[in-house]
């Protein structure tokens, strides 16, 4: 069951390996001085390991055949300096790239923290969290290892293979050519393994989100899953998936063993034809031992660069897809952060023939349609008009599915209009920054979310930076959410993820008060009082009359007992505004009204909610 959205599926082989990791530079860039200086120093360490084929045979051709032990001493000597002076080379180029690597791929974690914060509420409706959370780590972290090892070993094994290519024709260049032999077979398995690879190394990393999203869906809904038993069925689901990974996985190995029997065997075949070839040679005396020796050391030495270039391929691969699922995120259009301008002011129309420049809050016309709705489907919203007076509470009422909750997302721009406009105080919201906007603008949501931060520190993110323990007593007691005080550590508690420490009524008081603290002029309330009894919901309304008198409210009900907060009420009907009135008004002129009023506790049953309400 993929989770990855259609649109960003594309084949692994519409961008080319080394464009995908060109787009790596910008993070690359600050570090290129020790990533440059890291490949210099490995570049000079192989090739020391490549002078030790040299000293070879100087020894043989030498102090061995004139039998000097002193000579042979010093030739050992030699060996040993080079030993030592390749591995501290190598351990000063592991030394040069750990800390810088290290921040890129921090510095990759935080932008794209903060572009996921900055994405629309319509991304994150069609993206799983699993697939996002893959990308934050595991894709960050192949990239981190590509960039510290494929990506040096990459250039190093190729100038090494090289270099050892020229000693070995500089000896011998009959033996060079047999040596050389496997090239072309080789190079044609690459090509062709890399082809393959990055296709199921793609799909290998879209499975590992699939997977993430069942693990964190299973540990957010552990309560669900063990109320009705259903951990057998999440265990089944799992394991497909698992199977299915495993699947991927295996169809790598099968890809990099196949890649790696001809890298090794047809090398090891050229290095037995060249061991025979040459010790023809010596035998008859057209080659000296020294130098057959030095040249079968040099190819031996050489075993190492050519066998791994097969995983260095697979890790660059890797490293390729995951740098196109990177940007995948990254690549997606956030929130303009000021003035999106758009359609035109809407003259006249609306309830009481809304004016251009209303004051308070005013629907004008409002179009809305969710940019994954069929094409030919009706839009949600149908030139909604509908306008709440400076300082008046307005109900929104109206039947499971018919917008109500879309309608409340569209002020703070959750979600953008498709056509008309939404004025504060006269003013479109779309020439508002984000930031002002929702610094006017307080949303507190049927299904409150909370973080696992304090009480405390739940409660004044809706408010200003400045604000301290007295705003937070004023909105707790105003949600009648009093009960913060008397938990452990008190407002310090920490709530835990989700808040799923606390009961419904208690998250949904808490995000009330979130609400409130910061006295915005603009309140948007979903059903905020549904969790609660019927006890703590007169003393919460009692307290919200006394701050719904300072401000502009919109508030969603489902129940008369919320419906009577607000000075006038709308009934939203078939994506329009069907009437405005009191509370009293409508029950006599509305039978739609009256019957949604007429239910146990005045709402529908909460079997009946639908995702069409609740968006």
């Amino acid at each position: 069951m993929p989770t990855t959205p259609a649109s960003a599926e594309s084949p692994a082989t519409s961008r080319s390996t080394v464009r995908s990791l060109l787009r790596l530079w910008p993070y690359v860039r600050p570090v290129r001085a020790r990533l440059a200086t890291a490949a210099v120093i490995a570049i000079l360490a192989s090739c020391a390991g490549l002078v030790i084929p040299l000293v070879l045979k100087w020894m043989v051709d030498g102090p061995v055949a004139d039998r000097d032990p002193s000579g042979v001493w010093l030739g050992a000597l030699y060996l040993l300096l080079l030993g030592l002076a390749e591995a501290l080379l190598f351990g000063l180029r592991r030394w040069l790239v750990a800390r810088p690597l290290a921040g890129v791929e921090a510095g990759m974690r935080a932008d794209l923290y903060r572009h996921l914060q900055r994405l629309p509420v319509a991304f994150h409706d069609r993206w799983a969290s699993g697939q996002l959370l893959s990308r934050g780590t595991t894709d960050l972290m192949l990239l981190r290892m590509f960039l510290a090892f494929p990506l040096t070993f990459l250039l190093v094994n190729g100038v090494t293979i090289l270099v050892g290519v020229g000693i070995m024709l500089v000896q011998d260049w009959m033996l060079g050519l047999v040596i050389l032999g496997p090239a072309l077979p080789v190079m044609i398995t690459c090509a062709v393994f890399e082809k393959k690879y990055s296709a199921v190394a793609r799909r290998a990393q879209d499975q590992v989100g699939d997977l993430t999203t069942v693990v964190e869906e299973s540990v957010l809904g552990i309560r669900i899953i063990k109320g009705f038993g259903r951990h057998r069925s999440q265990a089944r689901a799992f394991h497909e998936l698992s199977h299915t990974l495993r699947g991927t996985e295996l169809r790598k190995a099968r890809l990099l063993a196949s890649i790696w029997a001809v890298i090794v065997t047809l090398p090891e075949l050229a290095i037995g034809a060249a061991l025979v070839v040459g010790a023809v040679q010596v035998a008859d005396g057209s080659l000296s031992a020294g130098t057959l020796v030095a040249f079968l050391s040099t190819a031996l030495a050489l075993r190492w660069p050519v066998e791994s270039i097969g995983f260095l391929l697979a890790m660059s691969q890797e490293a390729a897809t995951a740098t196109d699922r990177y940007f995948e995120v990254m690549d997606a259009e956030v929130e303009s952060p000021g003035g999106a301008g758009g359609p035109a002011p809407v003259p006249g129309g609306g309830e009481r023939g809304a004016a251009v420049r209303a004051e308070g809050l005013a629907f004008q016309s409002v179009t809305f349609r969710y940019p994954d709705a069929p094409p030919d489907s009706p839009p949600l919203l149908d030139g909604v008009d509908l306008h709440v007076r400076p300082g008046e509470s307005m109900a929104l009422v109206g039947a499971t599915g018919s917008g109500k909750t879309t309608l409340t997302a569209l002020v703070p721009r959750l979600h953008e209009v498709t056509g008309g406009r939404i004025t504060l105080d006269g003013e479109d919201i779309r020439a508002l920054s984000r930031e002002e906007l929702r610094s006017l603008v307080a949303v507190a949501f049927e299904e409150p979310t909370l973080f696992s931060a304090t009480v405390g520190e739940n409660v004044l993110m809706g408010a200003g930076d400045d604000a301290g323990d007295e705003e937070l007593a004023r909105a707790l007691a105003v949600a009648q959410a009093d009960f913060a005080h008397a938990l452990p550590q008190g407002t310090g508690t920490q709530v835990g993820e989700q808040g799923l420490s606390l009961s419904g009524g208690q998250r949904q008081r808490l995000a009330l008060a979130r609400a409130v603290v910061g006295g915005p002029r603009f309140l948007i309330l979903d059903d905020p009082l549904s969790a609660l009894d019927v006890h703590t919901e007169a003393a919460v309304e009692a307290a919200l009359r006394r701050v719904l008198a300072d401000t502009t409210a919109l508030i969603v009900a489902h129940r008369p007992s919320t419906v009577l907060l607000a000075d006038r009420v709308a009934l939203l009907s078939g994506g329009r505004v069907a009437a405005v009135g009191t509370h009293q008004e409508l029950l006599r002129t509305s039978a739609e009204y009256a019957h949604l009023m007429s239910g146990p506790d005045g709402h529908e049953e909460p079997g009946d909610l639908e995702e069409g309400d609740r968006r």
